[in-house]
């Protein structure tokens, strides 16, 4: 169990002070080596040691220095000593101390005393406290405010001791009459604060005598009396509706901070629209008036709370919250588009997706190097808007098109996604976007943006004009035949005589690329280059792109010319009545799938075509010379069916996921019912109408209860004695990020009373317990609820232990129980959430998770045994 600290400070291990040096420095008279001393002392203390040997020369040497960097030391110091034996009595040599702090607290220097009452709020010992309550109370009077404002925290403190209310008896009516003579805000803030923490009451009626000069308070009272109306209200629900007129009031502070947390209050104590719009409009304001990032995140936070409890206010504030865009920030700009997509409708689409549209033409612009990837995540939410609302796409189709040939190969990918999937769901913008993405496939740079746009090429070419408009094109980015002439492939021979052993050391050096299902394909460096910067390429009309790509051996690439060049041919003997130009077409096709095979089985490139590659050029030269009726079907009909079969899959699937959202818990049937009408309206405000009607809303819906979850909560008690042992107990186990929290309920069993019944728990692994254990009485058959908190430091499967420990009166030595073991696993850690297909995969590519695991298991089915896992890891199947 560790001890409680109330000082932290770093110290460098690697220049130990010895404690005799120490000893030495404070016996001198110069004070400059005292400070430095007293500083070594303090971090040795803090990191462990003892000194105890310091004590007395501390009392002799440096207890009557007047100088103020000493006196501080010395209280730090005295601050972190143990004051206590092993039995927690106090040790006698701390009488020595108490002559010396009465004196700082009469000392004629405010400095002194200020510090002094500081240290007295961090000191727990009743016996060293209760000679000096005289000259704490002496300063309650004082003419410094400093001072004024150190003895009202000191009084708070010693009046939360276990007797406190013993040793100051009257101090709530003594803070209370300072309250009302205070002038100076500090002193006013911390004497509302000891009445706010020991006696409410009294602080709720000063509250609400001044309710009229609230907002004239300082920022530090404000937010004390916030902090006050959220705990009163959380305690009795009925009092809210004047609270919330003083909430409205402080709306209006100049203050960000109080105003910041009036909207936070507002939204835990008011479901009224206008309460909800008045926070909301808030938070607003804060986001485009707050130029620090981390206050942006934390009210873009708020903001998306907002969104998931009132939709329907927040889709007024949709503009205003897309302001927040203007920050450079990609974080803010992410979240920022996050929220506004859930709150599109049809009345703001048009002006969102406008101003989306200028956002990405700035990019175009901008010189910030992190342009692209905004480019990508505004061209993603564009995206979507396009296919909620699908007439909005034909406004923005053509512009995001422009990017096709973006170097920022991740935002050209998802134009290119986008394109094809809006072809298909938008039949009247086909010919449009086919004449387009045919007018700009040479700006295409990068390998997999060319593949794509090439299947949707292939696929919805439909016309004659279009179709030999399509073979034009990429014979045209092929260039001219053949692909390298003689003289070159004859010194590429050469080269590769000279040097074979250098490229067989690239190819082994590689490590596996990670396919679509997550699977591994040994890849060559020629292959690579497709999925890496280097292969995008300056195409022009002079060197075509696809050319280019070819030449650096992507070979895949050429697998899908191949494809697309075949569906063209087939597609043109639908439609072209001359057989002569159909026959011209295929042989021009043939020749250049020939060529490309030749290219790769020649040795002007590093590494030959691969098996997958010239099968599928090898299949397309076949069907290219003898064509059946079902073959041609399965060409030029099959693949789109797929295509949008997918889709309408990924459409039903985001609609279960709606509904699913949308699905809430009801109320039980026999549950009152409070009719709004036949309510009495005498003397309540509008807004206080309508915090009554949202109450009775989400009392009908079941809102109320949603949170007691209490079969959930059955499900995780864990019994941690018998039921034949004297004391029985059962914890509860709550897991919350790094906290675990115990609720331990300890019952006592016996006709006895049980004295200094103690928790004692330890724990195993990478967990610490917070807090000393401590000692309870338990009466004959009754129950105590303990609580204990424990900081978990690694992911790693943890065990908690302990025993009971208690004494009875009949029996002089102690009685141990023996709990049984909690074991805590990583699976209380984990908790659900989403992420897209394409994030997945691009982060199993970017990070090394993979470990194999030796799994013992009776489950004789692969498909069982899958399902097993993904629901027992919260995780689903991406290639099911």
């Amino acid at each position: 169990m560790e001890k409680s600290c109330t000082l932290l400070i770093h110290f460098d291990k690697g220049t130990p002070a010895i404690a005799n040096e120490i000893k030495e420095a404070l016996e001198g008279n110069d004070v400059s080596a005292k400070v430095d001393a007293m500083k070594k002392a303090i971090m040795l203390l803090l990191n462990g040691e003892t000194l105890p040997q310091l004590f007395i020369t501390i009392v002799r040497y440096v207890l009557p220095s007047e100088d103020h960097t000493v006196q501080k030391l010395l209280l730090l110091y005295l601050e972190i000593i143990e004051k206590t034996d092993a039995k927690g009595r106090v040790l006698p040599e701390m009488i020595l101390i108490c002559q010396n702090l009465r004196n700082n607290l009469q000392h004629p220097n405010e400095y002194i005393r200020g510090v002094t009452l500081r240290f007295l709020c961090r000191l727990n010992e009743t016996e060293i406290i209760e000679p000096l309550i005289p000259s704490v109370l002496q300063n309650l009077e004082h003419r410094h405010p400093f001072i004024r404002r150190n003895a009202i925290l000191a009084v708070m403190s010693i009046y939360k001791l276990p007797q406190g209310d013993q040793l100051l008896v009257d101090a709530p009516d003594m803070i209370e009459k300072v309250l009302s003579t205070e002038q100076d805000p500090s002193a006013k803030r911390n004497a509302f604060l000891m009445l706010f923490t020991c006696a409410q009451e009294r602080a709720t009626n000063y509250l609400l005598t001044h309710v009229d000069r609230v907002s004239e308070w300082g920022e530090l009272l404000q937010m004390v009396v916030l902090e006050l109306i959220r705990k009163v209200c959380r305690t009795n629900r009925g009092e809210k509706a004047k609270y919330i007129k003083i909430i409205i009031a402080l709306l209006n502070s100049p203050s960000t901070a109080v105003i910041y947390e009036c909207a936070g209050t507002l939204v835990s104590l008011s479901s009224a629209p206008s309460a909800i719009k008045a926070a909301a409009n808030t938070y607003c304001q804060l986001l485009l008036s707050q130029s620090d990032n981390n206050v942006k995140l934390i009210v873009l936070d708020r903001l998306n709370e907002l969104k998931s409890s009132h939709r329907d206010v927040m889709v007024d504030l949709i503009m205003d919250v897309l302001r927040a865009l203007s920050s450079p920030n990609l974080d803010i700009q992410r979240k920022t588009l996050d929220i506004v997509l859930e709150l599109i409708t049809p009345r703001n689409i048009n002006e969102v997706v406008l101003l989306l549209k200028k956002e990405v033409v700035k990019t175009q612009t901008g010189e910030l190097e992190k342009n692209g990837e905004y480019r990508q995540m505004l061209i993603q939410a564009i995206h979507s808007c396009a296919i909620k609302f699908p007439e909005v796409a034909s406004t923005v189709v053509h512009l995001l098109m422009d990017f096709l040939g973006d170097s920022n190969v991740a935002s050209a990918i998802d134009v290119v996604v986008f394109v094809r999937e809006i072809i298909e769901t938008n039949p009247k913008l086909r010919v449009s976007i086919i004449t387009r993405l045919l007018d700009t496939f040479y700006q295409i740079r990068a390998a997999r943006v060319c593949s794509c746009a090439l299947w949707i090429i292939g696929e919805y070419c439909l016309s004659l004009s279009e179709v030999e408009s399509a073979i034009a094109t990429i014979k045209q980015c092929l260039g001219d035949l053949p692909f390298y002439s003689a003289s070159e492939e004859g010194e590429a021979t050469d080269a590769s005589k000279k040097t074979p052993q250098a490229s067989s050391i690239t190819i082994s050096s590689r490590r596996p690329a990670v396919l679509a299902d997550g699977t591994y394909a040994t890849q060559s460096a020629a292959s690579e280059t497709a999925f890496s910067p280097p292969t995008i390429v300056q195409g022009s009309l002079a060197s075509g792109n696809l050319r280019s790509l070819l030449l650096t051996g992507d070979f895949f690439l050429g697998a899908v010319v191949a494809c697309t060049l075949t569906k063209l041919v087939l597609r043109l003997e639908e439609v072209q009545p001359s057989k002569v130009e159909v026959n011209k077409a295929t042989t021009q096709t043939l020749l250049i799938l020939v060529s490309m095979l030749q290219l790769g089985q020649s040795h002007v490139l590093p590494h030959p075509i691969d098996n997958d590659s010239y099968d599928r050029i090898v299949l397309c030269m076949r069907l290219l010379c003898n064509t059946g009726d079902e073959i041609r079907k399965i060409w030029l009909q099959s693949c789109r069916q797929s295509f949008v079969k997918m889709l309408s899959e990924k459409q039903l699937r985001e609609t279960e996921e709606l509904k699913a959202k949308a699905q809430v818990s009801h109320a039980q049937p026999d549950d009152l019912i409070d009719f709004y009408h036949l309510k009495s309206r005498k003397g309540m405000s509008q807004l206080e109408l309508e915090d009554e009607v949202q109450d009775d809303l989400k009392r009908a819906t079941g809102e109320f209860v949603k949170d007691a979850d209490d079969a959930n909560k059955l499900n995780r008690i864990l019994q941690l004695t018998g039921f034949s042992d004297p004391v029985y107990a059962e914890a509860y186990v709550t897991v919350h990020h790094y906290d675990i929290v115990l609720d331990v309920t300890v019952i006592n069993r016996t006709k006895e009373t049980l004295q200094n019944l103690c928790l004692e728990l330890a724990t195993m692994g990478d967990l610490k317990l917070v807090e000393r254990p401590q000692n309870y009485t338990l009466a004959p058959e009754s129950s105590k609820q303990i609580k204990a908190n424990i900081k978990v430091s690694s992911t790693e499967t943890g065990v908690i232990f302990g025993n009971i420990v208690y004494e009875t009166s009949n029996v002089l030595e102690r009685t141990v129980v023996v709990l049984n073991d909690i074991h805590i696993d990583i699976m209380d850690y984990i908790s659900p959430a989403v992420c897209s297909d394409t994030a997945f995969r691009t982060m199993w590519a970017e990070f090394e998770w993979e470990n194999k695991v030796a799994v013992n298991t009776v489950i004789q089915d692969e498909k069982e045994f899958l399902n097993h896992i993904i629901k027992s890891i919260n995780m689903k199947c991406l290639t099911a």
